[in-house]
């Protein structure tokens, strides 16, 4: 099994950047002087960052250096754990964007080509599905699936559609929402079953088993229509329902185990890499 990260570190030649997993924001925090060794090769890195800090805050007005954030990360040399400025994902393309090298410019094009193709999509949205499809395909999922995927998504919309409509704010509320139908017939949250099946950023729903898939459905689309037809008003009333929802799901989960004698939670994923113990050491 690839134990390779598949994260932007494989953008770097296989040069290590070291990194740190988030599980709350969901998000890699990648070391800044490891970025600027391979793309800049300076002399000193630490010199070269601050030196490039100080032209950041002062002739471009970037907010990046502000952006930072001090993590302990291993050093190569002793294998200690020494404070590092870290950026997140976002924070590090701009990084990348920011630096006066030919070896940043593979990077900037590939950028640059992320943001044409999100242009072509805004005028074109089924340039967006084809990707999406072409995608999956890679990654060894069958045409059945996809379809079955792509159904899921257009349920999911209906389902926060209704929440939009019953006063539920997006982002934040939806995620409460979504952890209460998980948490009721899985006893897991969104983010403690991806820790369980051991993925990060990765889609909970693109590891699950076809059976997991079907009682997550199950779930939503009881909550919907229970919201649909009752219509609670903001987070609290629509909670309820949520719960209600997943109570569903779990009757449903319970009776399939019962009669087939089969668990349906499984630690089992899409993964074709693997997250090593070090990972796992660095992040707690």
């Amino acid at each position: 099994m690839d134990n390779k990260l598949a994260t932007i570190t494989q953008l770097f030649d296989g040069k290590e950047i070291r990194s740190y997993w988030d599980a709350e924001k969901e998000d890699y925090f990648f070391c800044v002087v490891d970025v600027i060794n391979v793309l800049a090769e300076p002399k000193d890195s630490s010199d070269y960052w601050t030196t490039l800090k100080k032209r950041l805050l002062k002739d471009e007005k970037s907010e990046i250096p502000t952006k930072c954030r001090k993590l302990k990360m291993k050093s190569p040399k002793d294998g200690k754990l020494y404070p590092m400025d870290t950026l997140d994902s976002q924070g590090i393309f701009r990084l990348i964007e920011s630096i006066p090298s030919q070896k940043a410019e593979p990077f900037k094009m590939w950028l640059a080509k992320l943001g044409s193709d999100k242009i072509d999509e805004t005028f074109d949205p089924s340039k967006g599905i084809d990707q999406m499809i072409d995608f999956y395909l890679k990654k060894g999922y069958t045409l059945e699936w996809i379809e079955a995927r792509i159904k899921a998504i257009i349920d999911r919309k209906k389902l926060t559609n209704t929440w939009k409509e019953n006063g539920v704010s997006e982002g934040v509320e939806y995620a409460i929402l979504t952890n209460d139908i998980y948490k009721e017939w899985s006893g897991m949250t969104a983010g403690e079953y991806k820790s369980y099946k051991g993925i990060r950023k990765e889609n909970l729903r693109d590891n699950m088993t076809d059976i997991e898939v079907a009682i997550t459905n199950i779930g939503e689309l009881a909550t919907r229509e229970i919201a649909k037809n009752e219509k609670p008003k903001g987070l609290s009333g629509n909670r309820k329902v949520a719960k209600r929802g997943g109570g569903v799901a779990k009757k449903t989960k319970d009776f399939f185990e019962e009669e087939t004698g089969s668990k349906i939670i499984s630690k089992n994923n899409s993964l074709t890499y693997q997250y090593t113990d070090e990972d796992k050491l660095i992040e707690k």
